[in-house]
């Protein structure tokens, strides 16, 4: 027992926490805080979590200390005693571990909200269909965690399948979670286009982008911008096919394009569209000034490339195989309906320990 919270005293910065609390209230405090209400409930979700861990902490080493002091008086041998220190070792196991995993999610944007792109990569209608079974594995997995799940843009392939879709995910620690599907992700089948049941091989891109508080500090030209406007179409908007509600801005000097058509309103596509856009030009200009930097670490998949190949789904060997950390297993079929807790998991350790090398040494 002393081991588990030795371990997991490791990963906790008392002092660290203490003084971003001290800032958090302090900018709570201050004079005109909620006319920016988004910002605002931000400072407010960190500071709610900053004062969780630190209570969690502080009931976690009471607790421990009382079951110290048990285990060294000399009547902890009876079966009344041990039968009581048992259950407080379990409910300390218990309390131990539920903060460990909290304190998986230690990257600066962990805690927010996130949007999930899908494309297809090249092969047609085997490359559509693989691009839609992700977006449906992702769909599930948000629905097991009661994750609100919002599809701001959705592009039908031509025979099946999806061209592109744009999600919005929310809910707790949604991007510390799914930040590490960025990235390419590749199929093994024996396709069900295919009249001869030859295997195929396809291909598609995952971009995971972290809702950013501050997207009202990204100015841009307008003359850098190129709106169209088009009639929404499948997944997302219940506005199908009526009028030209969606509408899908593409920012010039990069190249960058967001879309949304889950508004009946033109106008509210447009400003989702826009925010959805913001986000992409931040997260492109953070990558830039990381590699800049040269940072002596990387975050093992917020600042992944997009075109990496991550991750193997072999359908014959009902094997999936993430090549970033070796992890294999052999529940391809569970992965897909959602359940993708043992692979995000072993990815947040692994990232962890990578985190925790840099920091000690």
């Amino acid at each position: 027992m002393g081991n588990l919270f030795r371990n997991s005293v490791v990963l906790f910065d008392l002092d660290k926490l203490n003084s971003e609390i001290a800032a958090l209230d302090e900018e709570q405090n201050r004079e005109g805080f909620w006319n920016d209400q988004k910002s605002a409930l931000e400072v407010v979700n960190r500071l709610n979590d900053a004062k969780s861990k630190v209570q969690g902490y502080t009931t976690i080493k009471n607790d421990y200390d009382e079951l110290s002091l048990l285990l060294d008086d000399p009547d902890s041998k009876t079966p009344d005693m041990r039968e009581l220190i048992e259950g407080m070792e379990k409910e300390l196991s218990k309390k131990i571990k539920e903060l460990r995993v909290d304190l998986l999610f230690r990257g600066e944007y962990d805690h927010f909200n996130c949007t999930l792109d899908i494309h297809p990569g090249a092969g047609g209608t085997e490359a559509n269909d693989w691009a839609d079974m992700l977006f449906r594995m992702y769909n599930r997995y948000a629905e097991s965690h009661h994750f609100k799940w919002q599809v701001l843009s959705y592009e039908q392939g031509e025979e099946a399948g999806l061209k592109s879709a744009t999600v919005k995910i929310s809910g707790k620690n949604v991007y510390g979670l799914l930040k590490g599907e960025k990235g390419v992700h590749r199929l093994v089948r024996i396709s069900p286009f295919d009249s001869n049941a030859r295997r195929h091989t396809s291909f598609a891109s995952v971009n995971v982008i972290p809702e950013f508080g501050k997207i009202s500090d990204v100015e841009i030209d307008p003359k850098d911008l190129k709106v169209d406007t088009f009639r929404s179409g499948g997944a997302g908007g219940q506005n199908v096919n009526k009028v030209s509600s969606a509408v899908r801005i593409t920012h010039l000097p990069t190249g960058l394009v967001a879309q949304c058509q889950d508004e009946r309103s033109q106008h509210r596509n447009k400003e989702k569209a826009m925010s959805v856009l913001k986000a992409r030009l931040l997260d492109q200009r953070r990558a830039a000034e990381e590699a800049k930097a040269g940072q002596n670490r990387r975050d093992l998949a917020g600042n992944g490339d997009r075109s990496q190949k991550i991750r193997t789904y072999n359908y014959p060997q009902n094997r999936i195989t993430d090549h970033r950390i070796n992890y294999t297993a052999y529940n391809l079929s569970g992965v897909m309906e959602g359940d993708l807790g043992d692979m995000l998991n072993a990815l947040r350790q692994h990232d962890l320990a990578q985190r925790l090398e840099l920091e000690l040494n």
